[in-house]
Order: C-alpha cells, then structure tokens, then sequence
C-alpha cells in the first residue's frame, strides 16, 4: 500500500477475507495469524461461531490490501483445516497516526497517536515496549500502561500551555 500513516485517508481497495474452522486445533490460531501478518495483512481476528448441528468454530477474518490476496490464501489453505474463503469488498477509514515519545521512570517509551480532522482522538503505548518494561523491571504491565498515558497527557497538556 502507498499511503501516508501521517495522514487521514479511506483505503477503498481492501478485501474482507473469512474462513469458518470447526475442525481444527484452535491453539494453531496465534501461529496462523502470526504468518498472516508476516505476509502483509493489516488486520487478523477471530470469533467464536457455532456451525451446523452446533459444532463450535472459529470465524478467520483477515483485513489486506487486494494485491496480497495470493498470499493470503497461500497461508490460509496449507496452514488451516477451512476448504473454503469468503471475500468482500471492504473500504477502511484510516485516522492519521504518528509515534510519540514520552520520558517516563523506565527511560523514552512510545505511544501511537490517532488524529481524526487534525484532533487527537486515539493514543495508547506502544505493547512490546510496555511488556518489555513490566518484565525488566518486574511491575505490572498495568502500572507500566498507566505510567505511559500519563506521561503522555502531561506532556500534550505541558506543550499546550509553552
């Protein structure tokens, strides 16, 4: 995909892909979400489902870029149980993020930030850094999460008022 993360935009070329497994083991499901990221999906998760004759499932959803279809399917038809995919057409409405850094007791963390018409609506710190923390320095990740958010505020509220 070309498009700018810094801005706002609707991505139109997506695709929805699902497959519905009932019959496969469902401790593969983070190895197999892990290669479809690996080959360019922007977003994967499933749902709990219940099939015919009430078999329980899991619903495969993979959110990519059109062009990466081949890929995509490659990974889902060897890697699970499915015999067939569904596809939909989906648009994606993309706020504008950037990455911030923020001093906490731990050092420089970061925090994504979403902008929606320029406002800031969204910020969270970044996971793997905060795990990283949490496990270093034996704190619970919570305690990391909220040190970060504040932080963050602080700062915004900080250069508001410079």
């Amino acid at each position: 995909m070309s498009f700018n993360h810094r801005d706002e935009h609707v991505d139109d070329s997506m695709l929805l892909i699902q497959a519905n497994l009932d019959d496969m083991n469902p401790e593969w499901v983070s190895y197999i979400m892990d290669k479809l990221f690996e080959v360019g999906a922007n977003d994967v998760f499933v749902v709990p489902i219940i099939m015919k004759k009430g078999r329980p499932g899991i619903m495969l959803n993979v959110l990519v870029e059109g062009g990466r279809l081949p890929v995509v399917e490659e990974v889902i038809f060897s890697e699970t149980t499915t015999l067939g995919i569904r596809y939909m057409h989906a648009s994606c409405h993309r706020l504008a993020r950037e990455f911030e850094q923020v001093l906490t007791r731990w050092g420089l963390l970061t925090v994504k930030v979403g902008y929606h018409q320029g406002k800031l609506v969204q910020y969270a710190p970044e996971f793997k850094e905060c795990e990283q923390i949490a496990k270093e320095h034996q704190v619970p990740l919570k305690q990391v999460y909220e040190e970060v958010r504040m932080q963050f505020i602080q700062q915004k509220q900080k250069n508001v008022s410079s």
